[in-house]
């Protein structure tokens, strides 16, 4: 009996060996592959990590100096923000914030050139949006009103339409082009919620083109709009 459960025992063995044999550099490599990927993953993670306590910490060094008003070295930490953690929101956050203490500090070119970089380098919609909005204001204040309605054109997130209907009438009314102002007022007019005071300034907007905003209203709703 003995002798028989060691020969079935010695079957299995050679079994499992030519198994092995057949296909263990395949099944080696594939557990290297997996734990390899899984290392990699880990890395990753904390390099994510790593990052985003850095990149906040970063933030609120210009933060600091915003509040301090030291306009050097607002330039040199956000530079610095750009250089290590541009694929952060801490950066894109740092160039509205950045762009606004220069808009104010009649820096124009400089926070021009802050919301540049946000529009273009952002991987985040809204932040793009934002950016693109309060650069076509900064070109329509300096007399660049092509560069500030093309800073409109192309698709927004949702939610910024009636900003973006109502900043390209602003600028569509400096051209002179009334009807087209009209219409994006209308439009900015229809999308703000009624209850906002921005619709009401919309509304004042649009009596100073000589456009009845209520007597607009029914005229939309008889036709379905």
């Amino acid at each position: 009996m003995a002798n028989q459960l060691d020969l079935e025992e010695q079957e299995q063995l050679d079994q499992i060996k030519h198994f092995w044999k057949q296909y263990g550099n395949a099944i080696t490599w594939v557990l290297i592959v997996v734990l390899a990927a899984f290392a990699s993953w880990n890395f990753y993670n904390y390099w994510q990590r790593s990052q985003a306590n850095q990149a906040a910490a970063l933030f609120d060094e210009v933060e600091r100096s915003i509040q301090s008003g030291d306009t050097a070295k607002i330039d040199r930490v956000f530079s610095d923000m750009k250089d290590r953690f541009a694929s952060t929101a801490y950066a894109q956050q740092s160039g509205l914030l950045a762009a606004k203490h220069y808009a104010m500090a009649g820096k124009t070119d400089a926070a021009k050139s802050a919301l540049t970089w946000v529009a273009e380098k952002s991987s985040d919609a809204g932040y793009q949006a934002v950016a693109k909005l309060r650069l076509a204001g900064l070109l329509m204040d300096a007399k660049g009103l092509d560069g500030a309605l093309s800073q409109l054109s192309g698709p927004f997130p949702t939610g910024f339409e009636a900003l973006v209907a109502d900043r390209k009438g602003d600028i569509l009314s400096l051209q002179g082009n009334k009807p087209k102002a009209v219409e994006e007022y209308q439009k900015a007019y229809r999308l703000f919620d009624p209850l906002t005071d921005y619709r009401r300034l919309v509304a004042v907007k649009l009596n100073a083109l000589g456009v009845n905003v209520q007597t607009s209203a029914t005229f939309d709703t008889a036709q379905g709009k």
